[in-house]
């Protein structure tokens, strides 16, 4: 019996995907529930598991396709059984087939940093041997490639053209947007086009919350299995800012302002598809055990590719620390339709003044970026000292005060 494999329904507010590449080649025996292809959408990629065992006997449509909900992408064979012979391939398939391989080995394979690291080393990623999943080229694939052309003469008999544009030695190479790329672009653009954005900054001594990690961290993780890290702090700082100044919590819905009685947390995470934005739900009801163990389980599933689209959905109020890639100072971007965000950066030591005195600290720059529309600058700035006041005070989160 031949079944049809359909691109399946697809997440609200998404209309097509992208095929990334394909797990099985025709004539390959498939398992139910085995992965066939990966779907990228602009917001999350989805697996499409083999809804019963067989052969796949056509692929229809290849990577790097767009496709759209209930639109065919294969058939499979499921009288066929493991170790028959492949059906042969219609000409026109088979025809394509080496085009096809060609095109897996270019589109879609390269991770972003990957393909962006190939073309400034001037390396062609179809020749790269990808060690990520599914053989997807990594950075350091790329690393070890252009290290390795460097160190090989090639003389002009056996070299192979690239696709790549070549003036002497300045190589360029042109690579589309991922979906999420162009996702990110566009709602950055949306952000700064429809909202009054300022931001204003303040700087908090890290003393006290390192302190406090440094004294209950071990205890903290062999009691949760997780470790304490300082993120789990801010969520809590903001939480408490939030919910004395909630305009800085609303969101602009026309000429309404929507005041949110429940306290959603993005947080900010790099991942090789770009940077996305998971949401602590209620976080405002969450310890700070529960705090840090959702942000690691986030950090697996992004850089796993498994995040799900309600993972990404929502959020009355983000996160995002730049201090990780050691950034001093930024000016954050709100990501629609909140109507700010904080900015953590790097913790350097400093002179500050205490009582009179030049002492050195562990300071860290705080930037607090808001919609001027529904927040005025007094919110704000208070928003931003509260969060600074409770970090330098982590008692105050015990007390609500």
């Amino acid at each position: 019996m031949i079944i049809e494999v359909s691109v399946p329904m697809l997440p609200e507010s998404v209309s097509e995907a992208t095929l990334m590449s394909w797990h099985k080649k025709v004539g390959e025996y498939v398992e139910r529930d085995e992965n066939l292809i990966d779907l990228e959408t602009d917001k999350v990629v989805l697996e499409l598991p083999a809804q019963q065992a067989g052969v796949l006997v056509e692929i229809i449509e290849q990577d790097g396709a767009t496709v759209t909900a209930g639109q065919l992408l294969a058939k499979i064979d499921t009288a066929a059984k493991a170790g028959d012979a492949a059906p042969a391939a219609a000409p026109a398939q088979a025809e394509a087939a080496p085009q096809a391989a060609a095109s897996n080995a270019q589109a879609g394979v390269a991770m972003p940093a990957a393909a962006k690291l190939a073309a400034e080393k001037g390396v062609d990623v179809a020749t790269v041997q990808g060690s990520g999943r599914d053989g997807r080229v990594l950075k350091e694939d790329v690393q070890s490639a252009a290290a390795a052309l460097a160190a090989a003469p090639v003389s002009p008999a056996s070299a192979k053209p690239v696709p790549q544009a070549v003036a002497g030695d300045r190589a360029e190479q042109r690579v589309p947007m991922s979906r999420l790329r162009a996702r990110v672009a566009e709602r950055l653009l949306q952000s700064q086009a429809e909202n009054a954005i300022l931001t204003t900054f303040n700087e908090v001594n890290m003393k006290p919350i390192m302190d406090l990690r440094n004294k209950y961290k071990d205890k903290f993780e062999k009691e949760y299995g997780v470790k304490l890290g300082f993120m789990s702090f801010f969520v809590k700082a903001a939480v408490a800012a939030l919910k004395k100044f909630p305009v800085v919590n609303a969101s602009v819905d026309g000429t309404d302002i929507v005041y949110h009685g429940y306290f959603d947390i993005g947080i900010a995470i790099g991942s090789p598809r770009g940077l996305v934005v998971p949401i602590l739900r209620n976080a405002d009801q969450m310890t700070i055990a529960e705090i840090e163990q959702a942000i690691m389980d986030y950090a697996v599933k992004a850089k796993d590719g498994k995040l799900a689209l309600e993972d990404l959905t929502g959020g009355t109020f983000s996160i995002t620390n730049g201090g990780t890639f050691g950034s001093m100072m930024s000016t954050p971007i709100i990501n629609p339709p909140q109507s700010a965000i904080l900015g953590m950066h790097a913790t350097k030591e400093r002179a500050v003044v205490e009582n009179g005195e030049v002492v050195v600290r562990p300071m860290m720059y705080l930037a607090l970026s808001y919609d001027h529309r529904i927040i005025d600058g007094r919110e704000a700035v208070l928003t931003l000292v509260t969060i600074k006041e409770a970090l330098e005070d982590p008692a105050r989160l015990i007390l609500d005060i």
